[in-house]
């Protein structure tokens, strides 16, 4: 076998602090793609789900993270189910609670929805990152630590702050539209390991560019 096992929940049984989050038990409305982990050094990486919020299946709003994803400890998925009315004198949810309050209870069509939040592919989440409901990541992104990421990212870009605002571009125009067509996470275990000096050395990519027609259509 080539690499680590991506089927297994520890990709290094020595290091049970990381775990490919694909391999936990599936949960309604979330999809994770394979070789995404998610390390945590305070309490137990299985417990990833728990950093998901306010997700409630009726709702039907999906978190989907790509492959190849490294996510950091304290990461908070705030999703949909957060959200309270918002055209009325009054934000407060009367409806949750008992005593009669229930007869205002709003239907879903009247909740604020921003739809799925969806991460690309080889994203970089830093510690303590909370990403509201309905923010698309582009595959390639960076988002520093401590950040709140209230709008969407572009691809291979670095974002940052509260809220997370644009920092710069990791890479110019001309190789983040080959990076998005070279599609890099999608190969097989074996064409990955064959290149993996050019993915992680300063000069790979050029040389991905320079050779092109034999990434791009084999």
């Amino acid at each position: 076998m080539i690499g680590p096992d991506k089927n297994k929940l520890y990709p290094n049984e020595n290091l049970k602090t990381v775990c490919y989050i694909s391999n936990l038990p599936k949960q309604p409305n979330v999809e994770i793609g394979e070789y995404t982990y998610y390390s945590d050094t305070k309490k137990s990486p299985e417990k990833f789900y728990d950093h998901i919020e306010y997700h409630y299946e009726f709702l039907g709003d999906r978190l989907i993270i790509g492959k190849f994803c490294a996510i950091a400890e304290g990461i908070k998925f705030v999703m949909n189910g957060a959200n309270h009315k918002m055209d009325g004198i009054t934000t407060y949810p009367f409806n949750i609670f008992e005593g009669g309050w229930e007869k205002i209870t709003p239907s879903i069509d009247q909740l604020p929805f921003k739809g799925d939040t969806v991460i690309g592919n080889d994203v970089w989440i830093g510690q303590n990152v909370t990403i509201m409901p309905g923010v698309k990541v582009g595959d390639g992104a960076i988002i520093a630590a401590n950040s709140t990421v209230v709008k969407n990212i572009e691809p291979y870009t670095i974002y940052g702050g509260n809220p997370a605002k644009f920092i710069k571009k990791r890479f110019n125009d001309e190789k983040v539209e080959f990076l998005l067509k070279l599609q890099w996470w999608n190969w097989d275990a074996e064409k990955i390991f064959n290149h993996l000096e050019k993915l992680t050395s300063e000069t790979g990519l050029d040389q991905f560019i320079k050779n092109q027609k034999d990434y791009l259509w084999d």
